[in-house]
């Protein structure tokens, strides 16, 4: 097995980028990789989820936390820089997949030598002291595969639960709902205090059987170049991160001092689909005209807001702002 080394990039859309890179590129056939990152504030989705559905917009807005839809299937999962991502690429052998106690094992054994007494609970998760702290994934792909997990070493639970709280009033969605466990941080568990970066050496000391005896893979310039490529292509694009969403239908309504406004949408592939607006507010214009430029548009603040550029909102609604209106609408 090699190891490789991130560099101590902690943009989530690099990371992923480096995680899908070595998967399709390294020659799993002939050796096993692992690989470890670190990321800034930032929601990773899983494959099949509804983002909007996911994230609290307004935190992750104010609080400049990145979306980031990955590869592998499973919950939406909170990461920062108290987090610690590990990654196990290897060959597809028809037996590997979806066992994830083969994954986890040897974590859960490094964890143990540091005083940890945790275990893999269900599929996919391994508790500590009957508290979560570590959720995994997997993908696989032509013969190819890599599983995946979290491990919460010091991690700020107060924002895993803001950034991760939903209205569950503006969604109906077909999309798959993360399962939000009890949690807690691996650094309230240890004997000794030790820094993420201590903790990520002991993980890969233990793996390697000791730290003399770990293999480094060096990534190359051209490596390096093609997984900046991949990252602005993929992990970068808005179309990946908001529009592979499934189709989910959406009513948000408000009464302001005005009227009420009831907002109906059908998003697809994160497009605005079937856009009608109701009310009993006293406004001028015809509000078809209002559905038809949010019609076809990006469901996102952005879209939102370039679509209703020219209109004037306070016109057709009464006296609503346009930012109410926005905030409404998304």
């Amino acid at each position: 097995m090699y190891f490789i080394d991130n560099k101590g990039i902690t943009d989530p859309r690099i990371n992923l980028a480096i995680e899908e890179y070595a998967l399709n590129t390294m020659d799993v056939e002939k050796d096993s990789f692992l690989l470890f990152y670190i990321n800034q504030p930032s929601i990773i989705i899983g494959r099949n989820q509804n983002t909007i559905e996911e994230i609290n917009t307004d935190f992750v807005e104010t609080n400049g936390i990145i979306p980031v839809r990955r590869l592998s299937g499973g919950g939406a999962v909170y990461h920062d820089l108290g987090n610690l991502n590990y990654s196990f690429l290897t060959k597809d052998d028809g037996e590997s997949f979806r066992n994830f106690k083969k994954f986890t094992q040897p974590v859960i054994d490094a964890l143990a030598k540091m005083g940890v007494n945790a275990e893999l609970s269900g599929r996919n998760d391994i508790l500590a002291e009957g508290k979560k702290i570590s959720g995994n994934a997997q993908f696989s792909t032509r013969g190819r595969m890599f599983s995946h997990g979290t491990l919460m070493f010091d991690t700020e639970i107060d924002a895993v639960v803001s950034a991760l709280k939903v209205s569950k009033e503006k969604i109906e969605s077909k999309g798959i709902k993360s399962i939000r466990s009890r949690v807690t941080n691996i650094k309230e568990l240890l004997d000794n205090p030790m820094t993420i970066e201590q903790f990520r050496l002991e993980i890969l000391a233990s793996i390697f059987e000791g730290k003399e005896n770990i293999q480094y893979w060096e990534l190359t310039e051209q490596d390096w170049e093609n997984i900046h490529k991949l990252s602005e292509e993929r992990y970068q694009q808005w179309d990946w991160n908001y529009g592979k969403s499934p189709k989910f239908n959406m009513k948000h309504s408000h009464r302001f001092p005005v009227g009420g406004v009831d907002v109906r949408l059908d998003v697809n592939r994160g497009m605005m689909e079937e856009v009608k607006i109701f009310g009993d507010f006293f406004g001028v214009g015809d509000m078809a005209e209002v559905e038809q430029l949010l019609t076809g548009k990006p469901y996102s603040k952005e879209g939102i807001e370039a679509a209703l550029a020219t209109v004037d909102v306070p016109k057709y609604f009464g006296g609503i702002t346009k930012e109410e209106l926005i905030q409404l609408i998304y």
